[in-house]
């Protein structure tokens, strides 16, 4: 072992005459921990909501949406034509508008998604919570969350009113779903697109074409191949466009989070700092005796350096086990709920990425090196004639 590592280790360890000191070096283990823990508690709640609304999103959604304005006509050659690009693996038409609802003399507004069940894109089915996902003619799936608001079940009748003629349509429900997105699950329903053609008087036409491919992160990739292929009277949008705020904000708000509690690890770096600096002035004997016996500036510096970060070492070490214990029961046991109708889930996701955890470890560290730098060197600084004058 290092002679220099071994002075550090039993300075660490040894009972000092100023109990204070030990205390403050327990404290700025404590720093460095609790630092570190909330870091990587954050980063893994705040990687949990994005891979979690991603997941959601991608699910309820198709990967790429084509448009047209004023609908498309010919979708079904269209069809045939995106279908040759090897990166889709399934695409179909749809319609989106927004209706009226009565039910029980209350009228409420509805979205609409009209689609063809054997055809679609979207995880919709896997969501299903009751019923059939192969509805039919007048037949409709509702989100749990307007199912329970208004106390609908199973083959009972709604009644939805047409924006394009006023008419009304019964439609009996075929089925509920449960996206686990209070936005879906409060406003979407689908229908067949045959009625939903109708209720909008788009007989022979569709909004879009949904189409899912197989690695979502693909998808500007993949939209400028379809652009090339259909020309440019079509517009392609990605999950990525039709989210991009969402997306956004929740990239700003881990950037924040990451810098706003760094200043806590930094915070334990003064701690330190000061550690030394008083270990320093304990050890004034000790260090004149060293540099008496041939003790070069060099090993003195590292011998202060080394105190700093096994400090900063075991402070980084307990708050990534603390850390990943707290991230455990967080992932495993969701003691803490989320109004859904606020943050779109209702729990709290969490996932660990690799790089996090890497980042978290090397700045807290890096902190902790800086932080003995200054201590070191004033260390290393003292003449051994003036730190034994007194002695």
């Amino acid at each position: 072992m290092l002679y220099e590592f071994w002075i550090a280790w039993r300075y660490f360890l040894s009972k000092r005459r100023t109990r204070f000191i030990s205390l403050v070096s327990i404290i700025s283990v404590l720093g460095v921990a609790v630092g570190v823990s909330a870091l990587l508690v954050v980063l893994a709640v705040m990687s949990g909501f994005d891979t979690e609304l991603k997941g959601k999103i991608v699910g309820v959604n198709p990967h790429l949406i084509i448009e047209k304005d004023y609908g498309i006509s010919q979708y079904l050659s269209l069809m045939e034509e995106v279908k040759t690009l090897p990166e889709v693996r399934g695409i179909s038409p749809f319609i989106n508008g927004q209706v009226m609802l009565i039910h029980r003399q209350n009228v409420f507004s509805l979205v609409v998604r009209g689609i063809e069940p054997e055809l679609e894109v979207t995880r919709m089915e896997k969501y299903l919570k009751s019923g059939s996902f192969n509805i039919g003619r007048r037949e409709i799936i509702l989100g749990n969350v307007l199912a329970e608001r208004l106390g609908l079940g199973m083959g009972e009748t709604i009644q939805v009113i047409s924006p394009f003629d006023g008419q009304s349509y019964v439609f009996k429900i075929r089925g509920i779903f449960h996206s686990g997105m209070y936005e879906y699950d409060a406003n979407l329903s689908l229908i067949p697109l045959k009625d939903a053609q109708e209720i909008f008087g788009l007989e022979g036409f569709v909004s879009g074409l949904g189409l899912r491919i197989e690695n979502v992160d693909t998808a500007p990739q993949v939209r400028w191949k379809i652009l090339e292929k259909i020309g440019s009277d079509y517009s392609v949008l990605t999950w990525m466009d039709l989210n991009k705020n969402l997306f956004s904000a929740l990239k700003l708000e881990k950037t924040v989070m990451f810098i706003i509690l760094t200043l806590i690890v930094i915070v334990a770096a003064f701690n330190i700092a000061s550690t030394l600096i008083m270990l320093v002035m304990e050890k004034t004997k000790d260090i004149g005796i060293l540099k008496a016996i041939g003790v070069s500036n060099r090993s003195i510096k590292l011998i202060f350096s080394y105190e700093g970060m096994i400090i900063g070492i075991l402070g980084t070490l307990f708050g990534v086990i603390g850390g990943l214990v707290l991230t455990y029961f967080l992932k495993n046991y969701q003691f803490i709920k989320l109004p859904s109708d606020i943050y779109y889930i209702d729990r709290i996701p969490v996932k660990m990425e690799r790089i996090d955890f890497v980042l978290v470890i090397f700045f807290s560290l890096l902190l902790s090196y800086l932080a003995t730098l200054h201590p070191a060197r004033r260390a290393s600084g003292l003449q051994p004639i003036e730190a034994l004058r007194y002695e």
